[in-house]
């Protein structure tokens, strides 16, 4: 039995722009889904903020029983009948467990082991843990499966857009598992450029200040597809002159517009939308609830285009299956201006 403290705190990641920094490091797929820890052979499943999801992950934590009692580090990959990993899915099992009729089936890219039976194998180096983890999971069930892992930085970038669910790369050293950033792993994702309309200004300092984006719905009006990183100074002030204020109304969107499902309400001040940015995203269009999942940052203002130039949500195939609630609550309290620049 497993003298580790369940759950146990799990290593993290510092990202990094330029994935050239891990050169003479160790190369995984960043696979999209969600961290978690299983305990295998005795089949429980916890995320990585030690939420219990034994329930709801049934099928994995039942497969994992034919593996002998470790504890493993990995990614919850929900895969459709396509072939194609879809994010999102994995929030459907929320509260429920697997259902009859699912069109997708989950499995766990796993990365690391923590411990096996009695002994915890953290202090020992990257290189014996992943050795000994491809080992247990050499002859296990197929919904549990090792990632790949190399050194050379060609072949590791093309995992990214290769390999379904790949969006970026995990970059190790040969330490000990440490919780927290002790470990020295870095995160690198591969971004893409698009543009977007300004929908609207949220945050009330010059440090907080972001945009809400959008993109023609087809029928006239703008649909929200995220919310943007805090605004450099340099961008804030070339949108400052350019952004006019709708009403003196505040308006709020539903969390999953700028964060997970679940996140609070964004508030924020509507703007004319005839302002278009150039955005940067780890995402090529909004997709997951019709929306960037991870906040894009604004670039610079595209003053060559006009949201008529932009393609409509529905034409990039991200219109979601329900609408978000909106739209507009309380009262603003300032209506001169939109966006702070000292």
């Amino acid at each position: 039995m497993t003298r580790l403290a369940l759950p146990a705190p799990l290593a993290l990641c510092r990202p990094i722009e330029d994935v050239r920094l891990g050169l003479g490091l160790n190369f995984e797929p960043k696979f999209d889904g969600w961290r978690c820890q299983l305990l295998a052979g005795a089949g429980r499943l916890w995320s990585r903020h030690g939420t219990d999801l034994t329930a709801q992950f049934a099928d994995v934590a039942g497969a994992s029983r034919a593996l002998p009692e470790c504890v493993l580090d990995g990614e919850l990959v929900a895969v459709l009948e396509s072939g194609s990993v879809a994010f999102s899915r994995l929030q459907s099992r929320s509260g429920r467990g697997p259902q009859r009729g699912e069109d997708f089936t989950v499995h766990l890219a796993v990365f690391d082991l923590l411990g096996l039976g009695e002994e915890d194998w953290r202090p020992r180096r990257y290189a014996q843990r992943r050795m000994k983890m491809r080992e247990l999971l050499a002859d296990g069930p197929p919904a549990i499966r090792p990632v790949p892992a190399t050194g050379d930085l060609d072949a590791a970038l093309d995992w990214v857009g290769g390999l379904n669910g790949v969006e970026g790369l995990v970059l190790k050293p040969d330490l000990p598992y440490v919780a927290g950033r002790g470990s020295g792993w870095l995160k690198w994702r591969r971004m893409h450029t698009s543009e977007a309309a300004v929908m609207g200004v949220s945050g009330r300092t010059p440090g907080t200040q972001c945009l809400v984006l959008g993109l023609p719905r087809g029928d006239g009006r703008m649909r929200a597809v995220g919310v943007s990183l805090p605004l450099a100074p340099a961008v804030r002030r070339q949108l400052a002159p350019l952004l006019r204020p709708v009403g003196e109304d505040e308006a709020e969107l539903p969390g999953t517009v700028g964060g997970l499902p679940g996140a609070d309400p964004v508030r924020y001040r509507p703007v004319l939308a005839n302002v278009v940015v150039e955005i940067e995203a780890d995402q090529k269009r909004p997709l997951e609830f019709g929306r960037f999942r991870h906040r894009p940052r604004v670039l610079r203002v595209r003053g060559d285009m006009t949201p008529d130039h932009l393609p409509t949500h529905r034409e990039l195939g991200c219109a979601p299956k329900r609408r978000p609630a909106g739209p507009w609550t309380s009262r603003c309290p300032e209506a001169r201006g939109c966006l702070r620049t000292s």
